[in-house]
């Protein structure tokens, strides 16, 4: 076997490796920003099934914002893993404060760790788990691109994200504003249907916030103009998606009726109306 066959299975063995070691390392991370939940507690002893939605997002979302430090051209094997280093690091500190920023200002009426601890929200576990997977694709698209300098990357993926993270604060209060009911009263009536419905729309314009951040870094004036493009079609989407998804998707029927006018809320419908946003949203991303 040649020295090229070699380094052709070796440095993917290593990349796999280092990256694995981020993922466990991020697992960890997690326990120290959240030191009042018992893990092991909740999957195995309690079978808490909102934790398990929840728990599995942020696994989700920890794949895909570490992901973003290894996508790109190589630079060498040296080079390549100071970057997955540094940028797989930085993306677990944000998406454990993104889980955290999210709990306060995305669902903001109520206690989310009183609802998924003990009451077992299998609806806000939904969320949870949609704003974890959300927060790794903003991290994928702040930190992926290429820029001439290492400090200068760092300090564009912060600031791409807390742009991301603003957008889906402000994507919440879209949401809720389109809707016929209050989705977070919804929610803390344990409406599972509608946490899947909210959750879906969350992880559609976070693909869409996603798309818009990638690309090497050229100027601040053409990113903010590409994001705030962006935007708009995603706001847009979401209302004509919610319209689809109500008229389309289930002939015959409302959605807001399945959703929240029958005695119990039909959590088929919400899954059909998340996965018109989502469809839509990588449908936008294909086309464009």
């Amino acid at each position: 076997m040649t020295d090229t066959n070699i380094d052709y299975i070796l440095e993917p063995a290593i990349y796999m490796i280092v990256t694995f070691i981020m993922f466990v390392i991020g697992k960890y991370i997690y326990q120290l920003f959240h030191p009042k939940i018992n893990v092991k507690n909740e999957l195995v002893i309690k079978d808490n099934l909102a934790f398990a939605i929840a728990h599995t997002g942020y696994f989700i979302g920890l794949l895909i914002a570490i992901g973003s430090a290894i996508v790109g051209p190589s630079h060498g094997l040296i080079i390549d893993l100071i970057d997955i280093v540094v940028y797989g690091s930085l993306a677990i500190i944000l998406l454990n404060i993104s889980t955290i920023i999210n709990d306060k200002l995305i669902l903001n009426k109520f206690d989310v760790r009183k609802e998924i601890i003990e009451d077992k929200n299998e609806g806000t576990g939904a969320i949870e788990g949609a704003s974890a997977i959300a927060a790794g694709l903003i991290i994928y698209g702040s930190v992926s691109g290429e820029t001439d300098y290492l400090a200068f990357g760092v300090f564009t993926s912060v600031a791409f994200w807390l742009i991301g993270q603003a957008i889906m604060i402000l994507t919440a209060w879209v949401y809720n504003l389109i809707t016929s009911f209050d989705v977070h009263e919804q929610i803390e009536k344990d409406n599972v249907a509608v946490g899947v419905g909210f959750a879906g729309a969350i992880i559609a314009i976070a693909n869409l916030i996603r798309f818009s951040l990638m690309g090497d870094f050229i100027d601040w004036t053409s990113s903010l103009t590409k994001i705030a493009a962006y935007v708009i079609i995603g706001f847009v989407f979401l209302i004509i998606t919610r319209f689809i998804a109500d008229k389309v998707l289930l002939p015959g029927q409302k959605l807001t009726d399945e959703l929240i006018n029958q005695e119990k809320p039909n959590v088929g419908a919400g899954i059909i109306e998340a996965f018109a946003y989502i469809g839509g949203s990588i449908l936008i991303t294909w086309s464009l």
